[in-house]
């Protein structure tokens, strides 16, 4: 019985899962296309591939053990695949071995000598208080539920990765790269890492001046509301906005005034007479 893809990956028949695993490590880095610009590197680096597919799988390095080369009709693998016209590696294997082949072929591999892309790709949607404040946030993906943490002032549209959650492949974990959508606030607007919110004063304080009491993301303050305060008039609260994820430095806190005019019939008769007659036209 022929060895030739024992040969091909430089081992015994009798070689263990981590001697072949080296093995394959040590000769994909040498004929990587990306290193190797040698004539044949790239199809040696192909083979290198195929041997290390079937020999690294348990099934079906017994299913070649079993028969040897006559699965590839009595050649050795590299001629067998030569004569094929030109169908790609992952083509060949799977219609030996069915199934799923190589899971992405050949091209599906990047620069990391001989290791597929293992990086999956995703979208949250996070509420708008833990994009501020940052907190946990439970993701389902790929029937496995855990949490992610979400660090304070991600933006709308920034990437989280998560390590070891991507795609498995011989052994090997890809990550998981998460495309952050923020839900919009029925309260706030943020601009760059400044806040806005409106609030409600009450006629009586705005003409007379007066505190009022405001919920914050961060906690509850007391507004000290100057005589005369105009509708839409803007008060700031420092450092009450959003941290800065690189200077670690908050932006601010703008609070917008809306007036809020009492209704004409809960007036007291006497003051609606008054207004009605003293109020400037």
């Amino acid at each position: 019985m022929s060895n030739s893809l024992y040969d091909t990956l430089g081992v015994s028949q009798s070689a263990t899962p981590d001697e072949i695993k080296k093995a394959y490590r040590r000769l994909a880095r040498k004929y990587h296309p990306d290193i190797n610009k040698e004539s044949g590197a790239e199809e040696k680096f192909k083979e290198i591939n195929a041997a290390y597919e079937i020999l690294s799988d348990e099934q079906k390095r017994n299913q070649y053990d079993r028969y040897g080369d006559s699965m590839f009709g009595g050649q050795n693998f590299h001629d067998f695949a030569n004569q094929q016209g030109g169908a790609n590696l992952d083509e060949i294997l799977r219609s030996i071995f069915g199934g799923g082949g190589m899971g992405g072929g050949f091209s599906g591999f990047s620069g990391g000598f001989g290791m597929p892309d293992l990086d999956v790709n995703a979208r949250i949607t996070v509420p708008f208080t833990v994009s501020i404040l940052g907190g946990k946030h439970s993701v389902n993906y790929n029937g496995q539920n855990f949490d992610v943490k979400i660090p304070a002032g991600i933006k709308d549209g920034e990437k989280l990765r998560i390590r070891g959650k991507g795609k498995n492949f011989q052994g090997n974990s890809g990550d998981l790269l998460l495309s952050v959508s923020v839900a919009k606030s029925p309260e706030y607007e943020r601009e760059g890492n400044d806040l806005e919110k409106v609030i409600d004063i009450p006629l009586k304080i705005a003409l007379f001046g007066g505190k009022i009491k405001v919920e914050t993301l961060h906690k509850e303050v007391t507004l000290k509301i100057a005589q005369n305060t105009k509708n839409n008039q803007r008060f700031r609260l420092k450092e009450y906005g959003v941290v800065d994820r690189r200077t670690q430095v908050k932006g601010d806190m703008y609070l917008k005034a809306n007036i809020v005019l009492p209704k004409l019939e809960e007036l007291d008769g006497d003051l609606r007479t008054i207004m009605e007659e003293k109020l400037p036209q």
